[in-house]
């Protein structure tokens, strides 16, 4: 049965789309079964996947219009249940009794076929995140090391405890990953100290690696393919296997085994 997990944040530019296609990637590249639900009005997850938002998208599906199976995109970068533009009208579109588990009730006959369902978000707080939020197990909340991320997070937090108290008391949080990280400014360093402070508040954890900044990410963005296959030596992709060790719980052995395919010590 999936595992449904949520990437969000309030604040745009913080890694959500980087971070849910290399998770879905990653984790494929280990064997698991993986799907990506691109939940965002600018479709960039699936612009990267090698995905169309003509046809047969996420908002057909959430509209009742369609099957999830009849939704899935097979590409060469895995599979995915495209975006659509139309979603910036969602907050008018969606509404009425139950609206918050459109995406829950449409993606239910899937969790069988996959072992993770990854779910990019907006930077926004509207019935979309709420809905993804629903139909989740847990999230990862994506964050700079600067103050404006500790203010998206306090607001993503008021809708995670809303949202627990409304339509999924089960939804837990996974950690905070901090990203586009660089250990040389004093204010990351900091930052990284106050986020700690706000994980411990919000009963989770910082990752224990950030993902730094690399340029080979926006490289592999633009030729529509993941970090691993593009970069497999990179910062990032060390950062990233680091991540799904921690995600899944990988054991010393196995860190040992990826970090010598790595080439990392």
């Amino acid at each position: 049965m999936a595992q449904v997990i949520t990437i969000t944040n309030r604040r745009g530019g913080t890694g959500k789309t980087c971070t849910t296609s290399a998770l879905v990637a990653g984790l494929a590249d280990r064997g698991y079964r993986t799907l990506c639900i691109d939940l965002d009005s600018q479709v960039n997850l699936t612009f990267d996947m090698g995905a169309s938002s003509e046809g047969i998208t996420v908002m057909e599906l959430m509209a009742g219009q369609a099957t999830a199976e009849e939704a899935i995109q097979h590409t060469a970068n895995g599979d995915i249940i495209a975006g659509s533009p139309q979603l910036a009208t969602a907050d008018l579109t969606l509404t009425g009794k139950g609206k918050e588990y459109k995406l829950k009730d449409a993606i239910q006959p899937l969790l069988p076929e996959y072992d993770y369902i990854l779910i990019d978000t907006a930077p926004s707080l509207g019935v979309l995140t709420v809905n993804a939020l629903t139909a989740s197990d847990s999230t990862i909340i994506t964050a700079q090391a600067e103050v404006h991320s500790l203010q998206g997070i306090g607001q993503l937090y008021e809708t995670i405890k809303a949202v627990r108290a409304h339509s999924n008391p089960a939804l837990r949080i996974n950690g905070i990953l901090i990203t586009r990280y660089n250990d040389r400014t004093i204010i990351a360093r900091d930052m990284r100290v106050n986020l700690v402070q706000v994980a411990e508040v919000m009963g989770t954890k910082v990752f224990m690696r950030p993902i730094r900044e690399c340029n080979a990410l926006k490289e592999a963005q633009a030729l529509q393919t993941n970090i691993f296959s593009y970069a497999p030596r990179s910062n990032a992709s060390k950062d990233y296997n680091a991540l799904i060790d921690e995600l899944i719980g990988v054991s010393d052995e196995g860190k040992a085994f990826i970090n010598k395919l790595l080439g990392e010590d």
